[in-house]
């Protein structure tokens, strides 16, 4: 396998968070690994991030996944939903982002979400460490009924 490329994107506004949110998808979020930072105003996350950009569509080589941070400067707030941060071991599966040019909204399987008032959208993207095998890609049925 070749050596991963680690990823590190910025996100200024609605589209670019689209972005984010694509190569985002799926990504496991444990409760503790998140934490907002009133003083700084600044709301931060680590992720076990399936990396789809590594998928060359033939399935010839093997999948990967690997720790990522997010950072949102110039949160005002951050509510939850569906899930309390007092659940310390639970596992988040993040399925999208979504913006406007005030909310950034977290949205995770089971119908939890976390959503932050922003007073515009500054968002840090970051692979961290070396990117590890795994033999599940993630599958989205097309018929969900």
């Amino acid at each position: 396998m070749a050596e991963a490329q680690a990823l590190k994107l910025k996100a200024d506004d609605p589209e670019d968070l689209g972005v984010v949110a694509a190569i985002m998808q799926d990504a496991l979020v444990p409760v503790c690994d998140i934490e907002y930072l009133p003083d700084e105003r600044r709301f931060v996350l680590v992720a076990n991030r399936f990396r789809w950009e590594s998928v060359d569509g033939k399935a010839t080589r093997g999948f990967e996944r690997t720790l990522t941070g997010i950072c949102f400067d110039e949160v005002a707030a951050v509510r939850t939903k569906g899930f309390s941060r007092a659940e310390r071991d639970r596992i988040l599966n993040l399925l999208t982002i979504e913006a406007t040019p005030q909310t950034v909204t977290l949205a995770f399987s089971d119908g939890a979400s976390l959503r932050l008032e922003v007073k515009r959208i500054r968002c840090h993207v970051h692979d961290i460490g070396e990117p590890w095998p795994t033999p599940w890609r993630p599958d989205h049925p097309l018929d969900a009924a």
